[in-house]
């Protein structure tokens, strides 16, 4: 099913409607936001330059810093009165990024959600429930809104409290679950240590995930565990929250709201727009929003674009996979490791479990790496010949793929601390002893 025919229309109307919507977005955002007065006039360009869509080439970049900097209010259009909702980032780091919504906005953050949803296979048959934290995050209140849009029976978990969030499934018969992929994985054990096998004894047969990026090891894990189809969807605050983009039945990509954002990869060092196909950083542009506009966002997502057609009928621009971050780079004694290798490496192996910890640290000035397992079965840990072929696996087929030795502990199952928001997979020590 899809929800809106924007989503089916050929590649000139679509960029007609972008550019459209580029020039206003623009010259808005000049008038409105003394931020990007003073960005465009640094970089000696005006919104009146943008006569194609190419164009955007001209444009300064926005950054999490200039939010950051402008904390909270800065980088609004409009004033208080015509907010009706806020949301905001952890600020884990510093203060948080803090985003607004007017009723405008609002009503295409649901639009945008609603098309989602639904190319991910959910209807009005359908009753979800939303394990994502409630609060100025933007994922739970997002997929809330989109899926009463477009008629789904929404049970309002929030996060934590895992073996009630089993008996809740049983109970409503409940059919899809909105999660990170690493929390949804980790129901699937906490069921399976209640005795309930969630393929057979659970109704979930669609989960629709976001919020951390995740691997195709990840997607079969999920697959096999709960007997779904497991789906992801892509947003961050800054850009709307949850709503970009999300993948279709077919899992050819996700597909890109492209009437209300236009997306460039660039390659991260230079700034420089890369080709469609190439793999680089996403760098997003919304055309609709009023409270807060935002030009050019560097999202330090590693992914590509693609505008084939796809067997779902959609003719919008499909985005791959987050495959990294520009800054989650590991270097390991000169070598370049991301830690989504090291999970689709995991997650590949028999006897794995979901949970993994990432250790990096110095012995003298060398760089030292170890990742800490769970395994699936806790009589494994007795037996010192199944615990040493595994490890041989294991220290293989990481060796292989990354090129470095990782120290490995085999911890038992359910034993590493779960993460119920965005999973925190690498503890790097090293900046600490700089």
């Amino acid at each position: 099913m899809i929800w809106s025919q924007k989503e089916t229309l050929d590649r000139e109307q679509i960029r007609e409607i972008q550019l459209k919507r580029l020039k206003k977005t623009v010259k808005y955002a000049y008038k409105h936001v003394p931020t990007y007065q003073e960005k465009f006039k640094a970089a000696g360009v005006h919104p009146d330059d943008i006569q194609s869509l190419e164009d955007i080439k001209k444009l300064p970049y926005t950054t999490k810093e200039d939010f950051r900097k402008n904390y909270p209010f800065g980088m609004f259009a409009v004033p208080s009165k015509d907010i009706i909702r806020y949301h905001a980032s952890s600020g884990t780091t510093g203060n948080p990024t803090v985003v607004g919504y007017t009723r405008h906005d609002m009503k295409v953050w649901k639009e945008c959600m609603a098309r989602l949803v639904t190319m991910a296979g959910v209807s009005d048959r359908d009753t979800a429930q939303i394990s994502f934290g409630y609060g100025l995050f933007t994922g739970a209140l997002g997929l809330h809104q989109a899926l009463e849009k477009v008629g789904a029976g929404v049970v309002p978990m929030s996060s934590g409290n895992s073996k009630k969030q089993i008996k809740i499934m049983k109970d409503f018969g409940v059919t899809t679950l909105i999660a990170t992929p690493s929390y949804a994985l980790h129901l699937s054990e906490v069921a399976e240590s209640m005795g309930i096998n969630p393929r057979e004894e659970l109704k979930v047969r669609h989960g629709l995930f976001g919020s951390e990026p995740s691997t195709e090891a990840m997607r079969k894990k999920l697959n096999d565990a709960w007997g779904m189809l497991a789906t992801e969807n892509y947003g961050m605050s800054e850009l709307v929250g949850p709503g970009v983009s999300g993948e279709c039945t077919a899992l050819t990509g996700m597909h890109i709201n492209e009437d209300y954002f236009y997306a460039e990869v660039i390659n991260p060092e230079t700034g420089e727009v890369l080709p469609e196909g190439a793999t680089g950083e996403l760098v997003v542009t919304p055309l609709f929003k009023e409270a807060l506009p935002v030009i050019r966002y560097r999202t330090k997502d590693i992914t590509s674009l693609d505008t084939t057609p796809c067997p779902c009928g959609r003719t919008t621009m499909r985005m791959s996979k987050i495959s990294g971050r520009t800054d989650d780079m590991l270097i390991i004694s000169g070598v370049n490791v991301f830690p989504s290798q090291i999970e689709e490496v995991l997650l590949s192996i028999d006897g794995i479990g979901s949970n993994y910890l990432i250790t990096v640290d110095k012995k003298g000035y060398l760089d030292k790496i170890d990742i800490d397992v769970e395994v699936t079965d806790a009589s494994l840990l007795d037996s010192v010949s199944r615990l040493d072929n595994l490890m041989k696996v294991i220290k293989t087929q990481l060796h292989t793929t990354l090129g470095i030795h990782p120290g490995i502990h085999l911890v038992e199952p359910l034993s590493l601390k779960a993460s119920e928001g965005k999973i925190q997979r690498v503890v790097d020590k090293r900046s600490k002893k700089d």
